[in-house]
């Protein structure tokens, strides 16, 4: 029986490996991540052109604008119902001035301006029950609320929800892709679309959006912080070419309102360097007339500013764990330069420590290491395999580590990127799964059956090029198989052992590829048939 399911792995292997067009990673991003302020968080939908206008001018007046936040982001609130012809209109006593002369006024301080509105039918705010917003979304109505937007009102940032999706039973994939076209089809160019739908939408999202939300809202408490970083852990293979992962808004210096909930510093410092490193939009929620000293250092480092501004726009992969203590770490300037930005994180209720591997960030011997929470450089930068990071229950360290680049080894299942990946419910999907079992506690399940249900590293490197042997750690519970390809060509199949269930009894199987110099794509696939559970991928130089 597992010959036939490699046979059809094998007819069909043309459909599996193009010439790694869908998959390609481009290097030096044009949009680096959005930074700026938005006011549903603080505000909700208490917001008039006044309000707008001071928090604008706090941004300036604080410093914010001179370190990157640029972006004044209205949300839900400032609608009225469309009039008998359709059209969109906004609410003449909130903004007496009307919503062009709003963005005006910000682009005079030298900031963007933002606006929001839904894909269906009725806004978030509305509760599919309050007049303002009902009837205000997009459907319908795509090309003229755009061109309203964009030419007429002259708005840089676009943030559209999907409550009125969800009301009017629309397709995700096919609304936005709409709404895409129809912003393209404006006069005004370069500018910022954010899906919000509160889940990671999938792959396709690359093709129309600048940044997608993956997860639910947050609010000022670590355990919804949480929650958004250990769904974002496994998600970082998404970031990439210019277009991000949104973890949500900042929650640094915000009250919930009517509520005492707050983040303590080394909460805020843990919020902010996650969403430094991981390139997701920086987009403040709290009122910025009130925010503290302590807070305002917090979004102001410009060190984790720089982390998430780099050039190269990539996520960042989890690349050590000991319990819940993660260490999660992205390339800086140049693909396998010397820089790298490195985050440690104790997400746990107790004090923990972890000693840092220093081949596991990549290096190898001596490393500098510099603090980017005190801006110093850490003394002892002796050769070292490892270095010891102590912190309290959901503290964090951050740093920028330099030294010599190490070929990586091993390739997680869980960095890669699958192309059929969506965490919206309902919507068959291949997934990362948990199990102590796999060696971080993670892999992948669900692949195969389909020409795109496939599995790829695109970032699998070789300084010199040559011959490798991959192992590849897999488990599967019935027949399975998967061909490989390599630079999309086709460099072996395996035809699993069946050894249990599909997250234990992990067994080997090592295949013989080709590594040019540099970057190379192997991707993992078979197309009619089933494929088996992926812990991770090992590669070694063959010798001689």
């Amino acid at each position: 029986m597992r010959k036939s399911v490699l046979l059809v792995c094998s007819l069909a292997l043309l459909a599996l490996c193009p010439a790694c067009g869908d998959g390609s990673i481009r290097y030096e991003v044009a949009h680096t991540p959005t930074m700026g302020m938005s006011f549903w968080n603080a505000f909700q939908l208490n917001i008039n052109e006044d309000l707008v206008k001071d928090q604008a001018d706090a941004v300036v007046e604080l410093g914010l604008a001179d370190v990157g936040y640029k972006f004044i982001n209205i949300d839900d609130g400032f609608q009225q119902p469309r009039d008998s012809a359709g059209n969109f209109r906004y609410n003449a006593d909130l903004f007496p001035g009307g919503m062009r002369a709003v963005a005006d006024y910000i682009h005079s301080l030298g900031l963007k301006a933002g606006i929001y509105t839904d894909a269906g039918d009725n806004t978030c705010g509305s509760e599919n029950k309050y007049p303002y917003g009902l009837g205000t979304g997009l459907v319908g109505h795509e090309e003229d609320d755009c061109r309203l937007f964009f030419d007429e009102w002259d708005y840089d940032f676009i943030k559209i929800d999907f409550c009125g999706g969800q009301n009017a039973g629309l397709n995700e994939r096919e609304q936005y892709t709409k709404i895409g076209n129809a912003i393209r089809s404006c006069e005004k160019k370069d500018i910022i679309f954010n899906i919000c739908r509160w889940r990671y939408p999938g792959t396709w999202a690359e093709d129309v959006a600048t940044s997608w939300r993956t997860t639910y809202d947050i609010r000022p408490w670590f355990s919804r912080v949480k929650y958004i970083i250990d769904e974002n852990l496994w998600l970082q293979a998404y970031t990439r070419n210019g277009h991000y992962n949104d973890c949500d808004m900042l929650e640094i210096g915000s009250q919930w309102p009517g509520s005492d909930a707050r983040l303590s510093h080394d909460e805020e410092l843990t919020h902010m360097a996650y969403w430094c490193i991981t390139s997701s939009p920086l987009i403040m929620g709290c009122d910025m007339r009130k925010v503290s000293q302590e807070s305002l250092e917090v979004m102001m480092n410009t060190d984790l500013i720089a982390m998430n501004q780099d050039k190269l726009g990539l996520g960042a992969p989890v690349v050590q764990r000991s319990g819940e203590v993660y260490v999660v770490a992205k390339d800086m300037g140049a693909i396998m330069g010397p820089r790298r930005a490195v985050v440690v994180m104790n997400l746990s209720e107790e004090p923990s420590e972890i000693d840092v591997s220093v081949e596991a960030l990549g290096f190898k011997g001596k490393i500098k290491l510099y603090d980017c929470f005190t801006h110093s450089y850490v003394e002892d930068c002796s050769p070292q395999t490892s270095f010891k990071v102590s912190l309290a229950p959901h503290a964090s360290a951050a740093y920028f580590v330099t030294g010599k680049r190490i070929e990586k080894s091993r390739y997680q299942a869980e960095e890669s990127y699958m192309k059929m990946f969506t965490t919206i419910e309902g919507i068959a999907s291949p997934r990362y799964l948990q199990n102590n079992s796999a060696d971080m506690g993670t892999y992948a399940a669900g692949l195969g059956y389909s020409p795109d249900n496939w599995l790829e590293w695109g970032n699998v490197y070789s300084r010199h090029g040559g011959d490798y042997v991959a192992t590849f750690h897999y488990a599967a519970a019935a027949e399975a198989g998967f061909i490989v390809s390599v630079n999309g060509e086709e460099a072996g199949a395996c035809e699993c052992i069946i050894g249990g269930s599909d997250c234990d009894n992990w067994q080997t199987a090592n295949i013989r590829i080709h590594l040019e110099k540099g970057l190379n794509t192997v991707r993992l696939g078979c197309p009619d048939g089933p494929m088996p559970s992926i812990d991770f991928m090992e590669i070694r130089k063959e010798s001689k």
